[in-house]
C-alpha cells in the first residue's frame, strides 16, 4: 500500500568461468604413480532471461534472474510480487516513482543463490492492460500471478521443491492468494510490509494519519481534519454499500484520491480487493510453510500495530520460519526513515530478514 493513490516497488555477470582442475593424491597400483584429476562442475555466470506467459488470453512479460551457479545444480526460486497501483516488474511506477524495490530484492536473493521471476502485472510495463479499459478484479491478478509461478517452476534451473513467493505491500496479500490458488504449494512465503487489513480500512487509516500530520504541521485545523476524516469514513461506507459517493465537501487532494479509486477505471478492482481480509486468507496457508513477515517502525502505510491479526492467523496455520521481523527505523519502501523515495537501496535490516528467510535454501554461487 502507498500513501498516494496506490504507492508502491542487474547486475549481469560477465565473467566466463571455466572448469577448475584439482589434484588428488597418487593413484595406487601403478609404477611411477601420477596424480589423477577430478574436474569440478563449471560455474555458469549470472544472467537475466526475458520470459513471457499467458493468463486469461493476455500475454505478460517478465524477467527471470539466475544467479551464478554450478552447472547442473537446481536453485531455490522466488516469485516476486509488487505492491498496489501501476507497479511494474522492478517495483517502480515510472517516471515519478522509481525505488526499484523488486529489482533490489532480486539482487539480495542473488547473493544467496536464489533465482527469481518478476513480471509486469496488468496495467504496467510491457504487459499493459491487454486491451482492457479498466483494471481487472483481484482474482484476475491472482490468476496472472499463479501463471507466473508456474512459469518460474518450469524453468530448467528451478528446484520444484524449493519454490518461494516474496510479496511487497499488496503483493504480500497476493502471495497468500497465490499459495491458496496453486497445487504445488510454495515452500516459503515472505510477506514484506504486507497489506494486513481490508483495502479501504487501510486507506482510512492512512488518510487519518496524514490529516493528523497536517494538523501538527499547522496546515489544517483540527476541525478541518475531523470533517475530512468523517467524510472519508462516510465515502467508504457508501462505496461498500453500493450507494452514490459524495466527496464534494472534502479537501481537493482527498476528493481526487477517492474519486480515482471509486471511479469507473478502478472501482471493480477496489471492490474485489476490499472484500478480502488478509488474516482470513492466511489461515489457508499449508502447515509447515516457512514464513517471514516484516514491518518497519517508520512505515506509515502498514504500521507494525496492525500486524497481530495476520501473525495470529499464520500461527493458527502452523507455519514455521522466521515469523515477524521488526525493522527499526525503516519505511514502507525498506528505506531508513527520511530517505528519498527514489533512492534505490534496501536497508541492511531488511536484507538480513531476507537472508534469514532463505537460509534453508542458501547455496554458494562461486567455485
Amino acid at each position: 500500500m502507498r500513501s498516494r493513490t496506490h504507492r508502491r516497488s542487474r547486475m549481469l555477470a560477465v565473467l566466463v568461468a571455466t572448469a577448475a582442475i584439482v589434484t588428488t593424491g597418487p593413484v595406487l597400483g601403478t609404477a611411477g604413480a601420477s596424480a589423477s584429476v577430478v574436474p569440478r562442475a563449471a560455474v555458469i555466470p549470472a544472467v537475466d532471461r526475458e520470459v513471457r506467459f499467458t493468463s486469461d488470453g493476455i500475454t505478460a512479460y517478465g524477467t527471470v534472474h539466475i544467479p551464478a551457479h554450478h552447472a547442473g545444480r537446481r536453485l531455490a526460486a522466488a516469485l516476486l510480487l509488487p505492491g498496489s497501483g501501476p507497479t511494474d516488474r522492478n517495483g517502480d511506477e515510472p517516471p515519478h516513482l522509481t525505488p526499484h524495490t523488486l529489482a533490489l530484492i532480486s539482487d539480495v536473493l542473488d547473493g544467496d543463490g536464489v533465482m527469481s521471476l518478476r513480471f509486469d502485472k496488468y496495467g504496467t510495463g510491457r504487459t499493459g492492460l491487454g486491451g482492457r479499459h479498466s483494471a481487472p478484479d483481484m482474482a484476475a491478478y491472482t490468476r496472472q500471478a499463479a501463471a507466473a509461478y508456474s512459469t518460474l517452476r518450469a524453468q530448467p534451473e528451478a528446484d520444484p521443491q524449493a519454490l518461494l513467493v516474496v510479496g511487497h505491500s499488496e503483493g504480500g496479500l497476493q502471495a497468500l492468494l497465490v499459495d491458496r490458488a496453486v497445487t504445488a504449494k510454495p515452500a516459503g512465503l515472505a510477506l514484506i510490509a504486507p497489506q494486513d487489513m481490508r483495502l479501504l480500512d487501510t486507506l482510512n487509516h492512512q488518510l487519518a494519519a496524514q490529516l493528523d500530520q497536517a494538523v501538527a504541521a499547522g496546515q489544517l485545523t483540527a476541525r478541518q481534519a475531523r470533517r475530512n476524516k468523517d467524510g472519508v469514513a462516510q465515502a467508504i461506507a457508501d462505496f461498500r454499500a453500493k450507494r452514490p459517493v459524495d466527496t464534494s465537501g472534502l479537501l481537493p487532494s482527498v476528493s481526487s484520491l477517492l474519486q480515482g479509486m471509486f471511479g469507473p477505471v478502478n472501482a471493480r478492482f477496489v471492490r474485489s480487493d476490499d472484500a478480502l481480509y488478509p488474516p482470513s486468507v492466511a489461515r489457508d496457508v499449508a502447515h509447515g510453510t516457512r514464513t517471514l513477515v516484516t514491518c518497519g517502525t517508520a512505515d506509515t502505510n502498514v504500521p507494525c500495530r496492525t500486524t497481530p491479526p495476520l501473525l495470529s492467523a499464520l500461527a493458527a496455520a502452523r507455519t514455521t520460519g522466521p515469523g515477524l521481523r521488526v525493522l527499526p527505523g525503516l519505511d514502507h519502501l525498506l528505506h531508513p526513515a527520511g530517505t528519498p523515495a527514489n533512492d534505490q537501496v534496501i536497508a541492511p535490516a531488511a536484507q538480513r530478514a531476507l537472508h534469514d528467510f532463505v537460509r534453508p535454501w542458501r547455496q554458494a554461487t562461486t567455485s
